[in-house]
């Protein structure tokens, strides 16, 4: 870097990563006395600004991953009012972080900020924070300084914000959750009205297999064949006598899904039978990825550990602005992210989120597209909704859905998208 160590993101950027959100943002604004005042272009319309400005102290800055950024106080002292309503949900995770008053009164004592006080004491009432607006305030008008509260958030509906939690990622994902299924409500087909007949859905479910293991497969670069699928199927597979299906990358990929397609199935039976779809899928999809994969452990491609569960490190998707949380930070959001399926009590909200915010956090090193996809249809069963393919001819209109609900918290395109695919699987029952 070529200002050295005289540099750090803005406020805004900084309360990003400080609440986990590690999305590449179009672009990046850096503080540095010597900047430029001009972009840098960098790949995919990405691009860095240099902003020529002052350096918060150094007590105020620390280094992330190798990023120098504001603290969390100083970043909620110095961000700009419009970012409670650019960024509602980073700015409610910040200052969910905040346990005590102190945190940010000095810096807002020794500055004299009596405008950012007031609004920090209104943001902070209206999450329920009422002994910290208290305090801000107190303290202000104790120190002399006129103090109108204001508060700066503009959305109407206030989220069902946990604040007990301590975990800035399960407060974004609870927001993000709420925000969200307002807009499945508003684009997804509502769920039939007929009950569902157990054995006739699961029949229907067995023929569609070979379309679906086909499509799923090729969307994550499988290259399968209808005749390979039905040969994994058939029982003709046979890893003794054919070196291919011993060793061959892609038959052993059909073998496991066709594996973990059986286990979907009793999964899906349970929820047919009336039980909390989402405790179901939670007790149930370990079992999932370790039948997709356990074919390639066994062919020894993987390592038996490779079967333990969710990831102990860092995953990047290919192509991608948005960066899935660390791995410490998934078994916090897992565990989340199963509760709010089990509340959920829409059957639209449970498919769409179920799909979305499972490969959103993306919590195995591989696989996350099929048990991404599993999830959508056994919530698709939950609701009396056909089990419903996505067609690889459709890839890309699925990964730009997909990367627009991450990256901009817009899940409207990827809602539209899957239910006119389910619309579509309907007219052809």
């Amino acid at each position: 870097m070529r200002f050295g160590s005289d540099w750090c993101l803005g406020p805004e950027q900084s309360l990003s990563l400080l609440t986990g959100d590690w999305t590449v943002p179009r672009q990046l604004l850096i503080r540095a006395p010597k900047g430029g005042n001009k972009p840098l272009p960098l790949p995919y319309q990405t691009s860095i600004f240099d902003i020529r400005a002052d350096m918060p102290s150094a007590s105020d800055i620390e280094t992330r991953e190798g990023v120098r950024i504001y603290t969390l106080p100083a970043a909620l002292v110095a961000v700009g009012a419009t970012a409670f309503q650019a960024q509602p949900v980073t700015l409610r995770a910040a200052l969910a972080m905040v346990r005590d008053a102190s945190d940010v009164l000095g810096r807002l004592l020794e500055g004299g900020h009596s405008v950012v006080a007031g609004r920090l004491a209104g943001a902070f009432r209206s999450m329920g924070s009422d002994q910290i607006a208290d305090d801000i305030v107190g303290a202000m008008r104790a120190a002399g300084y006129a103090i109108k509260e204001t508060n700066p958030f503009t959305d109407s509906t206030p989220p069902l914000l946990s604040l007990k939690a301590s975990s800035p990622y399960v407060n974004r994902l609870e927001m993000s959750w709420q925000g969200m299924r307002e807009q499945v409500l508003e684009h997804f087909p509502r769920p039939p009205m007929t009950p569902v007949d157990k054995d006739v859905y699961l029949r229907r479910v067995d023929e569609v297999y070979v379309t679906d293991a086909y499509h799923s497969l090729s969307i994550e670069g499988y290259r399968v064949s209808t005749e390979l699928i039905e040969r994994v199927r058939s029982g003709s597979w046979n890893p003794d006598d054919r070196a291919v299906d011993r060793s061959h990358r892609d038959a052993l990929a059909a073998r496991g899904y066709w594996l973990a397609f059986q286990r979907v199935k009793q999964s899906l039976g349970a929820i047919l039978d009336g039980r909390n779809p989402g405790e179901v899928v939670q007790k149930d999809h370990g079992a999932w990825y370790r039948e997709l994969f356990a074919p390639s452990v066994t062919a020894g491609i993987l390592q038996p550990g490779d079967l333990a569960g969710y990831r102990s490190g860092p995953v990047y998707i290919r192509r991608s602005k948005h960066v899935p949380p660390r791995h410490e930070a998934v078994r916090e959001l897992m565990p989340t992210f199963f509760r709010l399926l089990q509340q959920e009590q829409d059957p639209a909200v449970r498919v769409v989120l179920g799909h979305f915010v499972f490969v959103n956090i993306h919590p195995y090193v591989d696989g996350n597209g099929r048990m991404g996809r599993f999830m959508m249809n056994a919530m698709l069963g939950a609701g009396g909704y056909p089990w419903t393919v996505v067609p690889v001819e459709r890839r890309s209109d699925y990964m730009e859905t997909l990367e627009a609900a991450s990256v901009e918290g817009n899940l409207v395109p990827f809602s539209q998208l899957i239910g006119q695919l389910v619309e579509r699987t309907r007219r052809q029952k």
